[in-house]
């Protein structure tokens, strides 16, 4: 059974002066979360998957469809019930330093924590668990409480986050961005915690623009292309076979550790302008704009290539 379910999920923002005018993010997006499994999400800025990642968080409201955890409609939640939901459901954003006061000192986040949650607990225990969540990711509690935000670096600062989220003895966590803004060494470390907090049970949603980060760390994939979902299922298949032009071109433009930018430049012009030249109907998902929207009705049909591996049909 899964942990979490993304049923038709939509998301319409109103724009203009007025919000006379509409835009759609997200369009009847599916896709399931299993406990101890990380689901990629994947795409180009714009695509759609922080406010996917928000409106599971409950940041931001769904338009049209229903996302539930452990069978319960997260949008319906209120008062206790979304206090409880906090209690399971946590997330960790790409701006680390965004998410602390710099004049009250980094580990003011769990205490905020225990107002809400731990009243009743008296100090030494609670201490004590705050040690162990530190410990959870590799965190001396010496090192890095009583400091201030500007005192640690980025990697501490969201481990931090991520010990906090420990402190509630989660079940699901949206990892939005968090790698990008990370140093490289800094970056494996964090990837193995999150390897090591799927062994614990915990269900991942992992937002990210960086295929080599989707492959390293999840079991599920989930391709994003203006809000659409063009391909998904089992990563080894999405990457080792992609069968959307948009996957291929978006595969095709990884770095290369072995080759310079002047040898692949020729060759990665080739492969898109070969995807360009494609049916009709897929030349809007390898256009350049990037911005525009399919036209309203016309929704992608994702078609089982092979088991558990899907792409879009339009």
């Amino acid at each position: 059974m899964p942990l979490l379910k993304v049923d038709r999920v939509s998301k319409v923002y109103k724009v203009g002066a007025f919000g006379g005018k509409e835009l759609l993010a997200v369009r009847d997006v599916s896709f399931e979360v299993k406990p101890g499994e990380v689901t990629s999400l994947i795409g180009e800025s714009g695509s759609g998957k922080s406010t996917i990642g928000k409106m599971i968080l409950r940041l931001s409201p769904v338009t049209r469809g229903t996302i539930t955890l452990d069978g319960v409609d997260v949008s319906a939640l209120k008062g206790r019930g979304l206090k409880s939901y906090y209690r399971t459901t946590q997330g960790v954003f790409q701006d680390p330093f965004s998410s602390y006061n710099p004049i009250f000192k980094a580990d003011r986040v769990f205490n905020l924590i225990r107002s809400s949650y731990f009243s009743g607990m008296d100090t030494p225990t609670w201490q004590s668990k705050v040690a162990a969540s530190l410990e959870a990711v590799a965190l001396d509690p010496v090192q890095v409480l009583n400091k201030f935000p500007h005192q640690l670096s980025g990697g501490q600062l969201q481990r931090l986050l991520i010990a906090r989220a420990l402190l509630l003895d989660i079940e699901f966590l949206v990892a939005d961005e968090i790698i990008s803004m990370l140093d490289a060494s800094t970056r494996i470390d964090v990837l193995n915690l999150l390897g090591e907090l799927k062994e614990r049970g915990l269900g991942i949603v992992f937002i990210t623009h960086d295929l080599s980060l989707g492959n390293y760390i999840s079991e599920k994939t989930v391709i994003l292309r203006r809000g659409c979902i063009v391909e998904m299922g089992a990563t080894e298949k999405v990457f080792g076979n992609p069968q959307h032009p948009y996957t291929k071109m978006l595969l095709a433009s990884v770095p290369q550790l072995h080759s310079k930018w002047e040898e692949l430049e020729p060759e990665l012009k080739a492969q898109v302008a070969e995807l360009a030249e494609g049916p009709a109907a897929l030349q809007q998902h390898v256009a350049v704009d990037g911005d525009a929207l399919p036209p309203e009705g016309e929704t992608a049909e994702l078609v089982e290539v092979e088991p558990d591996h899907y792409a879009a049909v339009v």
